[in-house]
């Protein structure tokens, strides 16, 4: 009587596939749990924009709006104050961007290029500085603000967020600048060119996509800060967004403002999305950059 037999070698080849497929399947799996924890906040947020302060209560766990409104959008837009933080968050934040790519692109150049004593321990300190929380600067910093007469101004909550955007800046960019080939300063100074001709010339368009990756965790991190905008600013001369938005809790026309509140949170994360996908291939590149020697 004949046996078939299954040949001895396709037997881990068999297991070795299971095994892919299971892995590829739990992969996908963390995916979509990832992209649920990340997206459905945003979700709940605009879904609850979408309700009416009087039906809230009623559906505040259905995960559908009964009867989308856009009223708390237009009370958004139709109010002054929050009209107002939105002009000051984005003059603050560009401001704040500006300023630490221009300071920390000239540090970078001399912390990655120049070598020098200290340097080593001058980074060091960068980076202590950046993980400093801010309650442990917030009141020198209130006493330097005053002291400047910048108290309830754009330009004090500017000087305050560079404490935490700058040393991240200096110390990112100068990481990129380490792997920027020596030939191309070196070509450039043959050339004739000054340190300062080489470093805008030569080796800013180098850098942009670090400096785009860069300057826009900046920017996020100062349009959401929050600590610094509550303590020094009093009024809608300088308050920004996340200070303006806290205030719509506290207002008695309002039943529920908490829908309100949603409603002003999804107008406020809609530029950063935007940002994010218009500078998306910059973000990769930055982020990458530096990572494989060639």
């Amino acid at each position: 009587m004949a046996v078939s037999t299954v040949p001895v070698s396709t037997v881990p080849k068999r297991r070795s596939s299971a095994l892919q497929t299971l892995g590829l399947g739990l992969f996908w799996v963390l995916i979509v749990v990832i992209l649920l924890y990340v997206l459905f906040p945003f979700y709940w947020a605009i879904k609850t924009s979408l309700t009416s302060s009087a039906d809230l209560p009623q559906t505040a766990l259905s995960f559908f709006p009964p009867k989308p409104t856009l009223e708390n959008y237009v009370t958004v837009f139709t109010t002054p104050s929050f009209l107002y933080s939105l002009r000051n968050s984005l003059v603050v934040a560009v401001g704040t961007v500006l300023i630490s790519l221009v300071l920390a692109s000239l540090s970078s150049y001399a912390l990655g290029k120049f070598r020098f004593r200290g340097k080593t321990a001058l980074m060091y300190i960068i980076l202590g500085v950046s993980v400093f929380p801010q309650i442990a600067v917030l009141g020198g910093m209130y006493t330097t603000i005053q002291t400047l007469n910048l108290y309830n101004k754009p330009g004090g909550l500017v000087l305050s967020y560079m404490i935490f955007t700058l040393p991240f800046t200096v110390w990112v960019l100068t990481s990129f600048v380490r792997e920027i080939p020596t030939e191309l300063e070196e070509a450039a100074l043959v050339d004739g060119a000054t340190p300062l001709q080489t470093l805008f010339k030569v080796l800013l368009p180098v850098m942009m996509p670090a400096l785009a990756t860069t300057g826009l965790l900046a920017f996020i991190n100062a349009w959401n800060e929050y600590l610094f905008a509550l303590t020094y600013t009093s009024d809608d001369a300088a308050r920004t967004v996340p200070v303006a938005i806290a205030s719509f809790g506290g207002g008695s026309q309002h039943e529920s403002p908490f829908a309100l509140i949603m409603a002003a949170s999804v107008v406020v994360t809609i530029p950063l999305i935007i940002l994010v996908l218009v500078f998306q291939r910059n973000i990769v590149s930055g982020l990458t950059a530096g990572a494989v020697k060639g």
